[in-house]
């Protein structure tokens, strides 16, 4: 197995646990944390936005859907990196 495919497995499984802790933070991040971490997981797993943005009317939908399109051009590989790195921030401020 290279060396290359063990870093990606060790990138997922880092992935995959921050955003099972994100989810014990005792306080509820800000709406503007919580926006950048919805945008760097959609990247990650999904990689660049391929849904339209919602109409005026949908704000929480046209809030996620910026959230998003500002990570557009990441690499899924970067993305779980920004992602983990921010995640990681969030327990160090809010605790689990």
């Amino acid at each position: 197995m290279s060396m290359r495919v063990i870093k990606k497995a060790a990138l997922n499984a880092d992935f995959d646990r921050a955003a099972e802790d994100v989810r014990k933070l005792k306080t509820r991040p800000d709406d503007e944390e919580l926006k950048e971490l919805y945008g760097l997981y959609k990247q990650s797993v999904i990689g660049d936005i391929d849904i339209e943005c919602p109409g005026m009317l949908d704000l929480k939908g046209k809030a996620k859907w910026e959230a998003w399109n500002l990570q557009k051009g990441l690499s899924k590989e970067d993305a779980m990196s920004a992602y983990i790195s921010k995640a990681k921030e969030l327990i160090e401020k809010y605790g689990i």
